[in-house]
């Protein structure tokens, strides 16, 4: 369990030591040694790099080193053996991800190398069998295993080997006095342990599920380089954990999951996979495809990673035999970033085939011609390559990522009575325009609904009837002031059946009551009702608003969802605050 390397430092001082420490190599391992407890002066640089970490014999050197009980430069430290242990459970400390592990014999912990009064360590190491004692546990920590030295914390980045791999070793939550760690496993052999898995491109944190064509017109040499094609994109990808997850879906009559997103975490094992695909045959429905990867494909048990964009990339050869339209849609949404790859469109004697014309401008994310790739010919797909990856990683531009901004159905609620007058209703307008600006405004993205109330109720305009920011913003200029009474429970059962009850089931339904004064009706009812359908309300007063209804109003805690300014024109102060709220609340829960 023990491994240190190189010559030992000589002491430089003409004074005889008070206790003689033994030197190490780089193949000692503690398991190996018969005592109990025993100190040991570990030397420089103990670079193993070739060794794994499940560990058959592993060394205290390298979590010493980890922790700060001995730095680069080597040092002494005391070694005590204790009892095994059976299910060591993984954890993360110090920066390193530990494995799980079973039924291992034997521990170990690793102090400061500095001796105890009273206390005479061996001079020299004896060596035991290759089944040591089992030793009573000592204090309490935690078990770990393959410690082995490779070199410490700061040097560990700059060794070759790990520069794209991080090592499995497993760590304690211990203090940085000691550390514990397992040595020999029940089984005598023990087979070698796996490279550290690869953890991927950082910089393209994506959920990518492909949609390869398995229809009998592809043919089955155009099929191989469909293959080929999408193995060389797993490879520029660099799958990994850290980065893109990579999953491939066949459509033929119906689609089939080839993987899910989590089965392969490498680029290597991924390649193999995609070569054993076999052609389905059938028609080519991707309007069926892309209804099946909504509503199945982006899960948490497929290994959907709720952060990460969700990307559909869709090869076809030549057309769809259904539409698309509405799967695509509905897809969009959802959250789905959707590419289209076509190879060998129809020529101008095929169109008059294809089931829906311009189904890659219906289908894709934006028209903008980002998220559609036509190919000439099949024998051109490889040039594709670089580009799609290029764009697929572009966070910055999927944007139908589901994100705060985007995933909305907002309702103004605004307050037309007679005390707020002309100017000021101009200005709470504004406030309303301040707001929408801050989302992204289409029919698949944030849509925008507004009702005015006196003692009646009247709607502005509905969900999706302006499918533009420069349309809502148009729309919120054009309302003209109304003046009556003040009725705001009515207002917002009004809001609830005009245009929440034609909410999208994918959205969050957001209300935003804006009021002056006392209602003449009951708040508390309609408000509650509202609640319980899901939406999150906001309620803003001004002046002579109540604050005991303005909390009835808001979705609780009342201090993220209720606001109060003293007069109109300082509405804009609460803007930012609002729409922080809306972005923080989103981001705290599950988007996909």
């Amino acid at each position: 369990l023990l491994i240190c390397s190189s010559e030992a430092k000589t002491n430089g001082k003409n004074k005889k030591p008070k206790q003689v420490v033994p030197d190490i190599e780089c193949d000692v391992r503690a398991g190996k040694v018969s005592y109990p407890e025993f100190i040991v002066k570990c030397p420089a640089s103990c670079r193993e790099t070739n060794r794994g970490y499940t560990g058959r014999g592993s060394s205290p050197s390298y979590p010493a080193s980890a922790i700060g009980v001995i730095t680069n430069e080597g040092g002494k430290v005391i070694v005590k053996k204790m009892a095994g242990q059976a299910e060591y459970k993984g954890s993360l400390a110090n920066g390193i991800r530990s494995l799980s592990l079973p039924n291992w014999r034997e521990s170990f912990t690793v102090s400061v190398g500095k001796p105890k009064k009273g206390v005479i360590y061996p001079s020299t190491l004896d060596y035991a069998s290759s089944k040591p004692a089992t030793v009573k546990t000592g204090e309490g920590s935690c078990f770990g295993s393959a410690c082995i030295m490779i070199c410490i914390l700061k040097v560990i980045h700059n060794c070759s080997p790990f520069k794209k791999r991080r090592p499995e070793i497993l760590s304690s939550s211990s203090s940085s006095s000691s550390y514990s760690g397992f040595g020999t496993r029940e089984q005598d052999s023990l087979p070698q342990a796996p490279e550290a898995v690869f953890q991927g491109d950082p910089n393209c944190k994506v959920d990518i599920a492909f949609l390869m064509d398995g229809s009998w017109s592809i043919g089955k040499r155009r099929f191989k380089i469909q293959k080929d094609f999408l193995m060389e994109v797993s490879q520029v990808l660099s799958v990994g954990m850290a980065g893109p997850m990579m999953g491939i879906i066949q459509y033929g009559d119906d689609p089939v999951t080839e993987f899910s997103l989590r089965q392969f975490s490498s680029s290597k094992d991924l390649k193999l996979a995609i070569d054993k695909i076999v052609q389905k045959g059938g028609l080519s429905n991707v309007g069926k495809a892309l209804s099946y990867i909504n509503k199945h494909y982006f899960s948490d048990s497929n290994g959907n990673r709720g952060g990460a964009p969700n990307v559909a990339v869709i090869l076809v050869d030549g057309w769809p035999t259904d539409k698309v339209e509405e799967a695509s849609r509905l897809a969009r949404e959802s959250g789905i970033n959707i590419f289209f790859v076509t190879i060998e469109g129809p020529d101008d004697n095929e169109k008059q085939n294809v089931v829906e014309p311009n189904f890659v401008d219906k289908a894709v994310c934006r028209t903008s011609g980002f998220f559609s790739l036509p190919v000439a010919s099949w024998f051109a797909l490889r040039k594709a390559v670089q580009p799609l990856v290029k764009r697929v990683c572009d966070t910055d531009r999927l944007v139908c990522s589901k994100t705060c901004l985007n995933a909305n159905d907002i309702a103004f609620v605004i307050d037309g009575s007679s005390s707020v007058g002309t100017g000021n209703f101009r200005t709470v307008l504004q406030f309303v325009a301040n707001v929408t600006r801050e989302f992204e405004i289409s029919d698949t993205d944030t849509r925008v609904g507004a009702v005015q109330y006196t003692y009646e109720q009247r709607l502005e305009f509905a969900f999706g009837q302006h499918n533009t920011k420069a349309d809502v913003l148009n729309a919120v200029k054009r309302i003209s002031y109304w003046s009556g009474g003040t009725s705001t429970g009515a207002a917002i059962t009004y809001a609830a059946a005009q245009l929440f009850s034609k909410s999208k089931p994918n959205k969050r339904k957001i209300m935003i009551v804006i009021t002056d004064g006392r209602s003449y009706d009951d708040v508390r009812a309609p408000a509650l009702a509202v609640h319980r359908q899901g939406v999150i309300a906001y309620s803003i007063g001004i002046a002579w608003a109540a604050q005991d209804e303005l909390e009835y109003i808001a979705t609780d805690p009342d201090r993220d969802h209720s606001f109060f300014v003293d007069e109109f024109d300082n509405l804009y102060k609460y803007v930012p605050k609002i729409i922080n709220n809306i972005c923080q609340e989103f981001n705290s829960q599950p988007r996909n």
